[in-house]
């Protein structure tokens, strides 16, 4: 990221999502350790069981495993935010399906809590886009990317 300010802002969100993974592997292993194998074949986690027994391990609900490709980086800051924004949207409509299946408080105050995270991160992302696009020269706002190519010199003649 070319402005320092953008960089904190994104760590600080970085920071705090690695927290939310942690909260969440947390409410996922409270859940699930002391599940009977009886309870675990009733529940259907008996094929997440032969794969993992009942360590943490991120999927999606529909049992496909985390991966890196969920996410996208193209180098580009405004690109990249936007996508950042994504992300932050996509969390906050995650939670609001957890808490209309789940009515446990001890899983729903935590979840409202994420949610509203997302909202907040999603916000700074957008603070964040700003500042990007105030430094960016307003005659070439998108020809370039400032990460990449020096005083808007693309490269193109």
């Amino acid at each position: 990221m070319p402005y320092n300010e953008v960089t904190g802002i994104l760590t600080d969100i970085g920071t705090e999502e690695l927290a939310h993974m942690e909260m969440i592997c947390a409410i996922v292993h409270q859940l699930t350790k002391n599940l009977s194998v009886e309870a675990i074949e009733k529940f259907g986690f008996d094929k997440y069981y032969v794969d993992h027994t009942l360590a943490l391990w991120p999927q999606a609900a529909s049992g496909a495993p985390w991966t890196a490709t969920y996410f996208q980086s193209k180098g580009d800051p405004i690109t990249d935010l936007h996508e950042d924004m994504a992300a932050e949207q996509k969390a906050r409509t995650t939670y609001d399906n957890i808490l209309r299946l789940v009515k446990d408080p001890e899983v729903c105050d935590p979840i409202r809590f994420l949610r509203e995270r997302e909202i907040v991160h999603y916000q700074r992302f957008g603070e964040a886009l700003r500042i990007v696009q105030d430094n960016l020269n307003s005659k070439n706002f998108y020809a370039f990317n400032p990460e990449f190519d020096t005083h808007g010199n693309c490269g193109c003649k």
